[in-house]
């Protein structure tokens, strides 16, 4: 019958054949405080632990491990070797220890970790590529045609300036870009999102089902930036490096932990970044832009802004991840009508943070779930009026998505 054995752990295991197992016991000052085992009988041999303070192993099945000389004999019940052939095994056994001291880790704690990227070192980074294939794809602005084309040139929102109109560009030509693990930017800007957010000073893997801790669909970030490329990972970046926003993404990274109102934060945040470019495209933001002489900025904070108003709603009114499609279309629809009071709301955010108070919009009293007057907050109650007799909208994945769904809320 097999039996699970502990044996102390090695890399290269007997016979030519790689392993790794567990301690035989728990280490006490670098030795085993117990001694070897064979077939149920206790060896009379001190056998030292060679690990020096090395990382732990992981174990390994004992039907991977059966395939060591020693192992077999240990699991198959047979005859016990004689004392001389325990003697050889065991200083093999040693040998490899010993060897162990020289294997390095993927990710070794004293190694220099990349260093953060600041938004604007990103963004030079752009600006200093050659986008000219990506500038051939992109639509700036909504193709209107006839009545629509008029009635939008005689009442809608006033034109971006001519000088603004290549910074304009650019914004959508990141947003057509991909991830690129060859190009040292994108993987800074991956790992400073992760470091962060999560509070950690070493490096992560590319891929790994760490990214899910930080609200990625699966192991690759990349897979998720469908609709907003580059943008997606630049907009967060924006959120956690800017000393003065970095409190409120942390908040919400939390709330998105939350037991019962959990959400993915970064496919969230993603989301953000799609609403923001939509509202752009329609030149909601052109009066905004025009009045500071700048695109990049007023768009980074507008999709700070964007992901408040969410964060407010979902905290506030205990929303789930069943109401995610429901609250991303409130939040986009709130945001197309207000983008002014957008910004404006953000900003007496952070005036009442910086002063120490509680922001409005962020008590967990019923009484103050809705945002101030002055804010919004007829639009925002009768869009949890519509919203809450609407048909349910689920969580789906961004490859579920038909092409077709530009303008519509939904969880990419």
């Amino acid at each position: 019958m097999d039996e699970d054995i502990d044996v102390t752990p090695h890399t290269e295991g007997l016979n030519g054949l790689s392993h790794e197992c567990k301690p035989l016991e728990e280490i006490t000052n670098g030795h085993s405080n117990h001694k070897p085992v064979m077939n149920g009988l206790i060896i009379g041999h001190n056998v030292k632990d060679h690990t020096n303070g090395s990382a732990p192993l992981r174990s390994l099945p004992i039907s991977a491990l059966k395939q060591n000389g020693l192992l077999q004999t240990l699991a198959a019940g047979g005859d016990q070797p004689k004392p001389s052939e325990e003697n050889v095994e065991l200083e093999k056994a040693r040998q490899e220890w010993e060897a162990l001291e020289n294997v390095q880790p993927a990710l070794p704690e004293d190694s220099t970790p990349t260093p953060l990227i600041s938004f604007n070192e990103a963004l030079q980074y752009f600006q200093t590529t050659d986008l000219g294939d990506l500038l051939k794809n992109i639509q700036p602005t909504i193709r209107r045609t006839g009545l629509a084309a008029i009635t939008h040139f005689l009442f809608g929102p006033p034109r971006l300036h001519r000088e603004l109109l290549e910074e304009r560009d650019l914004v959508f030509a990141i947003a057509q870009c991909h991830v690129d693990n060859s190009q040292t930017v994108h993987m800074r800007v991956l790992q400073t999102i992760y470091k962060r957010l999560i509070g950690s000073r070493l490096d992560c893997p590319r891929y790994g089902a760490h990214w899910e801790n930080i609200g990625f669909q699966g192991t690759d970030p990349a897979t998720d930036l469908r609709g907003t490329g580059f943008l997606g990972l630049m907009h967060t970046l924006y959120f956690v490096m800017d000393p003065e926003t970095l409190p409120l993404a942390r908040d919400i990274y939390k709330l998105s932990q939350h037991p019962t109102q959990n959400f993915p934060f970064s496919v969230m945040s993603i989301n953000m970044t799609r609403i923001a470019l939509q509202v752009l495209r329609e030149e909601a933001l052109s009066k905004e832009c025009n009045r500071r002489q700048q695109v990049v900025g007023v768009l980074n904070e507008f999709y700070v802004a964007t992901y408040l108003h969410l964060y407010q709603l979902w905290k506030t009114q205990q929303k789930t991840i069943a109401d995610s499609g429901f609250v991303l279309k409130e939040v986009e629809l709130f945001a197309k009508k207000n983008p002014k009071q957008m910004l404006r709301r953000l900003e007496v955010f952070l005036k009442e943070r910086r002063a120490g108070g509680i922001p409005r919009g962020t008590s967990l009293d019923p009484q103050a779930q809705q945002p101030s007057p002055s804010l919004g907050e007829r639009a925002a109650r009768a869009g949890a009026g519509q919203g809450s007799k609407g048909k349910e909208m689920h969580f789906t994945g961004v490859c579920d998505l038909p092409p077709d769904m530009e303008g519509e809320a939904r969880l990419i």
